[in-house]
């Protein structure tokens, strides 16, 4: 059977694979190479520490409805899993090439089957579904047994002396691209011809013989032997010839690594080995790379690799251990190695070539508990030279070497690291007011003293609705109030601070996931700071004392930690672990009513529909009629003309007390036009010109569909056209 098929299958070859497009075969062709973690050089593929995630190409996969369930049928797995581009643009080249194929003198192959499927039957298919992917499964349905067939005499004929010569790659071919489209497009016609060959000859009704069911059945077929077959010989110095062509230093990568018995390491390939450290207390070379030793037994650390062509030019500061050592490269393309696979950026980092290697560990954190160890790796190419410590000062490194362990006084902000672990660790602001009640602290925050609700229902409400609207819980310590919002930010904003420390005085330190943080102090109603802690703060000299050895420019100290420390030394009080322990117990907490934002000074405005000058040159009363005549039109367009708070605020021309009160419940989550009363608001701004440009911006948001009527209406009443 296999002799007879040998000569039409091999005719028939020659002239699917002259049509074979090279960039879908050689994707193919590497299928075998990315599952060995061969292929890609760098990035999401299988690499030698962890495997793909979706698949070996990424990206989403077809999906064939109407069979039994996945797995039953090996060829429409193998099918579905590639990316329907490159099924589609296979289709695309070969569709008209079936026909065309001379299979006369293919053996009748019906004999290998059962019974042909009598009656009807179902099939279920997804929008978009590819006509090879639909095809193929049409066959499998209506031939039970032909698909496999196709698959099972293909791999017989791949080493049948007449196809299997057919199917090598010639050594001259020394290109990666062109090696893995030589693998591909040789076997994708091996697979075409046999599936024409046998779905013809096999029994099938005709019309389900249409061409993208034949080449859906041969894709699937010779991607299962593509993932079989061994890359062809010269494949190997192909890629590391493309590796080398395309690695450019110098490179960086950074990511989380899970450790596992105290280490991680970098490895070329294999299980990081049992090593001891005893000899620098951080790093000790295996062969293809070096083991580092964690100073958490399970659990994650932060990895940053640098590889360079140079040595660096200085030893990194602050680092509590600094270890260089030489390891030797067998082939290259190290990757970072843990107890699970690693991210795609950290594999196969290292140059891929063979060669003497300088590596310098960067340790910080080992000591400590707060989830904080972290690790740089510095790689360069260099001849093999003697072991160096730069830097050995943490408890951890002394005790692996066996030596006396050092005393390390501690930062002034370590009393802060259980924040990390809090509930607080991403997203909070802390305030510490003294010279107030916990109900004074809360009426400066905007909250009401006589609405208590459960802290925990505010939370899950929040989240319910995906708002941020503000809210705090407090708790008094004696002595000071201490004021907690978790994800919120009012007690770094300048009206709360100047409200609460009216009595005494008041500091925050807000930070968010984002990395944004602000310090601020004030006293006896004066805002003495408040800023983004980066580096030297611009503060005045009654917070020497306060920021004293506080380096915010170092940011692994920690800036929340640091910010809390100062918060601390100003009032005289801090957050601990059992305050805030005694307010999540106590489940008690206020919503907030927001101050509405602050008015601001003119600024240019690009985009300005007036355009950049139209208000500029206007008298003071002109611009200030023209912004409440924004703000009525904009509460007219709502709705809103005849609402007495509205009128009212419009004949003062400045918000009444409960024009305030429901302008500022505008800014919550739920609150009802928000744009009229920032109209409102803005139109109070001391600066007239401000108060115009503003005003108007905010009544064109309130006016929705009449945006352009209203800012025609104000062009009108610039030129002078119509009556104010």
């Amino acid at each position: 059977m296999v002799e007879e098929l040998a000569g039409p299958v091999a005719a028939a070859m020659r002239l699917v694979g002259a049509r074979v497009p090279k960039a879908p075969a050689a994707e193919l062709g590497r299928l075998r190479a990315a599952a060995d973690g061969t292929w890609p050089i760098r990035g999401a593929a299988a690499g030698p520490h962890g495997g793909p995630h979706g698949g070996p190409h990424g990206g989403p996969r077809f999906h064939i409805a109407g069979r039994p369930g996945a797995g039953d049928s090996p060829v429409l797995d193998a099918l579905g899993s590639l990316p329907p581009l490159l099924v589609e643009r296979l289709l695309g080249a070969l569709e008209l090439t079936v026909p065309e194929l001379d299979l006369a003198g293919a053996p009748d192959l019906t004999g290998l089957l059962g019974e042909p499927l009598t009656g009807g039957f179902g099939m279920a298919t997804v929008a978009g579904t590819s006509e090879a992917v639909h095809g193929a499964a049409v066959l499998d349905r209506v031939r039970p047994g032909a698909v496999p067939l196709v698959a099972a005499l293909a791999r017989r004929l791949a080493v049948h002396p007449r196809v299997a010569a057919l199917l090598e790659v010639s050594p001259e071919v020394t290109d990666e691209r062109e090696a893995a489209a030589a693998h591909g497009a040789a076997r994708l016609a091996l697979a075409v011809s046999t599936a024409a060959a046998v779905l013809h000859r096999a029994g099938v009704r005709p019309w389900a013989l249409e061409p993208p069911g034949v080449i859906g059945v041969a894709i699937g077929t010779a991607a299962l032997l593509l993932r079989e077959a061994p890359m062809p010989p010269g494949y190997a110095a192909a890629v590391l010839a493309k590796a080398r062509e395309e690695y450019l230093l110098p490179l960086g990568c950074a990511g989380a690594v899970q450790v596992s018995g105290h280490r991680f390491a970098l490895l070329e390939d294999g299980d990081i080995p049992d090593v001891g450290f005893s000899g620098n207390g951080l790093v000790a070379v295996v062969a293809g790379g070096a083991v580092i030793r964690t100073g958490v037994e399970t659990g994650n650390v932060r990895v940053v690799l640098q590889v360079s062509d140079s040595p660096p030019p200085e030893v990194a500061e602050g680092w509590d251990e600094v270890v260089e050592v030489s390891w030797r490269a067998a082939a290259g393309g190290a990757s970072v190695v843990g107890a699970r696979p690693v991210e795609p950026q950290l594999r196969r980092v290292t140059p891929p070539w063979p060669g003497e290697y300088r590596l310098r560990v960067h340790a910080r954190g080992r000591d400590d508990e707060d989830g904080t160890e972290s690790y740089e790796l510095v790689v360069w190419e260099a001849p093999a030279a003697p072991e160096i410590v730069h830097a050995r000062t943490d408890r951890l490194g002394h005790r692996l070497r066996g030596e006396p362990e050092p005393v390390r006084p501690e930062p002034p902000e370590s009393a802060y690291r259980w924040v990390r672990r809090s509930s607080l660790s991403e997203a909070a602001t802390v305030t510490v007011v003294t010279g107030a009640d916990a109900a004074g602290v809360l009426r400066a925050f905007g909250a009401d003293p006589a609405r208590p609700e459960s802290l925990r229902a505010i939370a899950e409400d929040m989240l319910d609705r995906e708002s941020i609207d503000p809210w705090v819980a407090v708790l008094d310590i004696g002595g000071a109030v201490l004021a907690v919002e978790y994800n919120g930010w009012q007690g770094s904003t300048g009206p709360v601070l100047t409200r609460a420390s009216s009595g005494g005085r008041a500091a925050s330190m807000y930070w968010n996931v984002n990395a944004l943080t602000r310090l601020s102090f004030a006293e006896h109603g004066e805002v003495l700071l408040s800023e983004e802690p980066f580096g030297p703060l611009d503060a005045p000299p009654r917070l020497d004392a306060v920021l004293a050895g506080l380096d915010f420019a170092d940011f692994h100290r920690g800036k929340t930690m640091m910010g809390l420390t100062a918060v601390q030394r100003f009032t005289g009080h801090g957050i601990t672990a059992e305050h805030l322990a005694r307010i999540e117990a106590a489940d008690v907490a206020f919503r907030i009513v927001p101050d509405l934002p602050p008015l601001l000074p003119s600024r240019p405005r690009p985009g300005d529909p007036l355009g950049p000058h139209a208000l500029a040159g206007l008298p003071e009363s002109a611009l200030r009629d023209l912004a409440w005549w924004a703000a009525a039109q904009a509460a007219r367009y709502a709705g809103l003309g005849d609402d007495p708070d509205i009128t009212a605020s419009i004949a003062a021309r400045e918000l009444t007390p409960d024009a305030h009160r429901r302008a500022r419940r505008s800014q919550l989550h739920d609150g009802e036009h928000r744009w009229v009363w920032l109209a409102l608001h803005r139109a109070t701004n001391p600066d007239p010109l401000a108060a115009a440009a503003d005003g108007i911006e905010a009544a064109r948001y309130a006016a929705g569909p009449h945006a352009a009527d209203l800012v025609a209406g104000v062009q009108a009443r610039i030129t002078g056209s119509g009556a104010p």
